[in-house]
């Protein structure tokens, strides 16, 4: 939504981090290099037909998600760095829409988490720990040719100076990359996602996109024209030609655009049709937020709207929703939903339930819209049409092409996207400025994933005052039992650490650092550790290695010179990897506070003593 003043500033800098968002969307991570394709059909004639089905379906996650990278490395290679994006975008998501629990598959989980961090060094390339496309074609099995590998490593060797004036540049890779440090160019030209309404402003349809001529065309308007005039889909509207011409125009060039948009409205057509029914708006209408922003919670506009509805600051504070220095309300999935919802209501109730007008005012308000109307003399948009900004004159007939569309995808060349699943969260009432690490920890999540799901949130920690934040589906009562318990769900020096049975206060002092005493006094009432404890942050102890947060940094060199940083390889315990390079499992355990037998993820960081380190 775009209202048009004497004066509008342009040059907004917006860093969401975009890709980020998606890309940590499960907050945990899959991998499939367990089951190959080589597997004997005699093993196979020997698994139940469920066990066949399902290995069958990982391999299918893993082919399609290697297919959509692969492609994005060579749009990379080609310097089509959007194209790339988008690929890698969808390679994740063919993870998270697989419905498959990838925490179970060891493959799984090892190849999603690859896969995270190498497209996370790509677009936060520093130098120091490039992305290694090798690795991940080792544990995907995506087979990536090395001149693919090489060239890509080329591309993405030239530094550049991050943008310090970006209030998000932090928040945008979890705060773990000061905006001080020399980041790389990355494959992202742009760091926020940009709304589709400013494409759509320059839009010229072609000669052959308003060729509506024909006898088929001809035959599709009556049939169009009837179903509008009888409200076949919730609401009338008066049939025009340029909504054939747009309908032309998603079936060539803007198909790719339709594409995303209706994949990507599984996430929240759901809700939006909720919301609107719920305050009186034609379900359909909803499917303008697939042309406000491509249903992308952090689009921006250069005209300062944001959000899934594109609210501008004054009309979002119009219809309720804040903009704080903590939140920014527009950007949240419910809210600004049923914001949209009323004001649309409001629109159409002032042009006498022409639901076209009210779509017109909710582009460039009802001022620009009522001007129009006294100047054509009639409150009929098609009448209106020259005297409207030529942003909405494109935008009206573009919603209603996508309303049928969308509601007859097999009748235009659409049936074979299958929208992305509902996104589904629980809701719960965290205190006052609770630090989102710590939800994400009881959540078994991440930070990143938690900023996807509050896009609303403008830190890593929640506003000041009581709120009301998504976590996964599922996890409410776990996050709602730990945060009851703890006394420090606001300081940024406190994490939660798994425990495993029969430990107690002593051996998680011994692995922490930290006092029994401050540990008792962090879980109050607990007299003996169970299942996630709270763990006070002291300078010069173990708690980060007790926290299961994805590491995604190579982090500062270790002062010690007797120590030395050695990575896992996949599959590794402790002990194997002490073996590895010839030191002591238990002194290798001690120092970075694990157990012999602990399980590494691949690419983790391990202390050893540098006088027995090889490789």
């Amino acid at each position: 939504m775009r209202f048009y003043f004497n004066s509008l500033q342009t040059g907004l800098k917006f860093a969401t981090g975009s890709f980020l968002l998606a890309a940590f969307l499960l907050g945990a991570a899959p991998s499939f290099s367990q089951v190959t394709d080589g597997m004997s059909s005699g093993r196979n004639a020997s698994k139940p037909e469920a066990a066949q089905k399902a290995e069958a379906r990982i391999r299918q996650i893993s082919n399609d998600a290697g297919k959509y990278f692969k492609q994005g490395l060579d749009n990379l290679g080609n310097n089509r760095r959007v194209q790339a994006r988008e690929d890698f975008d969808r390679s994740v998501e063919i993870f998270l829409i697989s419905g498959i629990n990838v925490q179970a598959d060891r493959g799984l989980r090892e190849c999603y988490n690859e896969l995270i961090e190498t497209i996370y060094r790509m677009e936060f390339p520093t130098g120091q720990q490039p992305a290694n496309l090798r690795r991940l074609s080792m544990v995907c099995g995506w087979e990536i040719k090395d001149e693919v590998a090489d060239n890509v490593a080329a591309i993405l060797q030239v530094p550049v100076k991050a943008d310090t004036d970006s209030e998000l540049t932090t928040a945008a890779v979890g705060g773990e990359v000061p905006v001080e440090t020399e980041l790389g160019i990355g494959f992202a030209e742009q760091k926020f996602e940009p709304s589709p309404l400013d494409e759509l402003s320059k839009l010229v349809l072609t000669e052959e996109e308003q060729d509506v001529d024909s006898p088929e065309a001809q035959y599709e308007y009556e049939i169009i024209r009837s179903a509008a005039a009888n409200k076949s889909l919730g609401f009338s509207f008066q049939m025009h030609r340029m909504v054939q011409q747009y309908l032309n125009y998603y079936r060539g060039r803007g198909r790719r655009t339709m594409e995303v948009g209706l994949y990507r409205s599984g996430y929240f057509m759901t809700m939006a049709r909720r919301i609107f029914r719920e305050e009186g708006v034609p379900e359909n209408v909803a499917w303008l937020g697939q042309v406000e922003s491509a249903w992308k919670p952090t689009a921006h506009s250069w005209a300062s709207a944001a959000g899934l509805w594109q609210f501008i600051p004054g009309t979002g504070s119009r219809y309720g929703l804040r903009r704080t220095a903590y939140v920014d309300e527009r950007q949240s999935f419910e809210q600004a939903t049923r914001a949209s919802a009323r004001y649309l209501k409001f629109l159409a109730n002032r042009y006498g339930g022409n639901w076209e007008l009210a779509m017109a005012g909710y582009n460039c308000g009802e001022g620009n819209v009522d001007r129009a109307i006294r100047r054509a003399g009639v409150a009929n948009f098609w009448a209106a049409y020259p005297y409207l900004p030529k942003e909405t004159r494109n935008y009206v007939p573009n919603i209603l092409a996508t309303i049928l569309i969308a509601n007859n995808p097999q009748q235009y060349g659409f049936g074979h996207i299958r929208p992305a699943p509902r996104l589904r969260y629980d809701r719960l009432r965290v205190p006052a400025s609770t630090n989102l690490q710590l939800i994400a920890q009881a959540s078994d999540s991440t930070v990143q994933y938690l900023r996807f799901l509050n896009p609303e949130l403008r830190t890593n920690r929640t506003p000041p005052e009581p709120y009301v934040v998504r976590v996964p589906a599922g996890k409410a009562n776990e996050v709602v039992a730990i945060l009851r318990r703890g006394t420090l769900v606001n300081d940024d020096s406190t994490r939660l650490a798994k425990t495993s049975k029969g430990e107690t206060w002593e051996t998680i002092s011994n692995k922490t650092g930290v006092p029994v005493a401050d540990l008792m006094a962090a879980n109050p009432g607990m007299k003996t550790p169970q299942g996630k404890v709270f763990v006070p942050v002291v300078v010069g102890n173990n708690v980060e290695a007790t926290t299961y947060s994805r590491p995604t940094t190579s982090g500062p060199a270790p002062t010690d010179p007797s120590i030395r940083i050695v990575k896992a390889k996949s599959g590794e315990t402790v002990k194997k990897l002490a073996e590895r390079v010839g030191a002591s499992p238990v002194e290798v355990a001690k120092m970075n506070g694990l157990y012999v037998n602990s399980r590494l993820n691949a690419g983790r960081e391990i202390r050893v003593p540098a006088s027995v380190a090889k490789e």
